[in-house]
């Protein structure tokens, strides 16, 4: 009978970005065993929108990938994110290891490896990592990056300050995009934990957060429905 490793009873997300499907269900099959809910990549010319959608505390990533390779997407993930990232690869040489680390990879495991040995490193990092509340939560859509837990934005390596409300009428927009949120929706949405908001008042904020967008590369990102309300497609 295996001994769950993680004594606080805590059910821990990982995120397991592997091309070769045996190696990715034998590491699932192993981690779900210890009691961790798991996701495997399945779209590797984007993993950083399947990173952000399933909000992992920990990455498990290979260097060799299709389109592109673990170094990248490490650092696409460190552009977002403090979560931490463990390299597996049998590709253990020195220079790997110092590439994986330069890029911001937390640690580094060769294969192949003893299970348990395997989850006793994963359970020290996690145990390392949420001692200190790094855990973030984002919301993604077209590369734009949006910080739940503090009021910046990103897209392409690049970090945007908001105000409050602008944090929280692009959060609502996020929330539903592709469809149109009306004006009313909003401001009563910024009311709840806001001073009043009148209809200025939120084309001001718009106005602001367009501009902030724009200088950044995206425009148009937020398309006005005249008369209704505001959509992100």
């Amino acid at each position: 009978m295996q001994v769950n490793l993680f004594h606080d009873g805590a059910k821990y997300k990982i995120f397991i970005v592997e091309d070769d499907s045996s190696i990715s269900a034998s590491i699932k099959k192993g981690l779900e065993a210890w009691g961790c809910e798991v996701y495997v990549a399945n779209n590797f010319s984007n993993i950083l929108d399947e990173f952000v959608a399933f909000e992992p505390q920990l990455v498990l990533m290979d260097i060799t990938l299709p389109f592109f390779n673990g170094y990248y997407w490490c650092g696409e993930i460190r552009k977002v994110s403090k979560v931490p990232v463990i390299f597996i690869s049998s590709a253990s040489d020195n220079m790997n290891i110092v590439m994986a680390m330069s890029m911001g990879a937390d640690d580094f495991i060769a294969k192949p490896f003893d299970m348990n040995v395997f989850m006793a490193k994963v359970q020290a990092m996690l145990r390392r990592t949420y001692d200190f509340g790094t855990n973030s939560h984002l919301i993604s859509h077209k590369g734009l990056v949006l910080n739940l837990d503090n009021l910046t934005v990103s897209f392409n390596g690049q970090e945007i300050e908001l105000t409050k409300n602008e944090h929280k009428i692009l959060e609502i927009l996020l929330e539903n995009r592709g469809r149109v949120v009306e004006r009313d929706v909003i401001m009563a949405y910024l009311w709840e934990s806001e001073e009043f908001v009148d209809e200025n008042t939120l084309s001001v904020n718009m106005t602001r957060i367009r501009k902030k967008l724009e200088a950044v590369g995206l425009k148009d990102y937020i398309v006005t429905k005249k008369g209704v309300g505001y959509i992100i497609d």
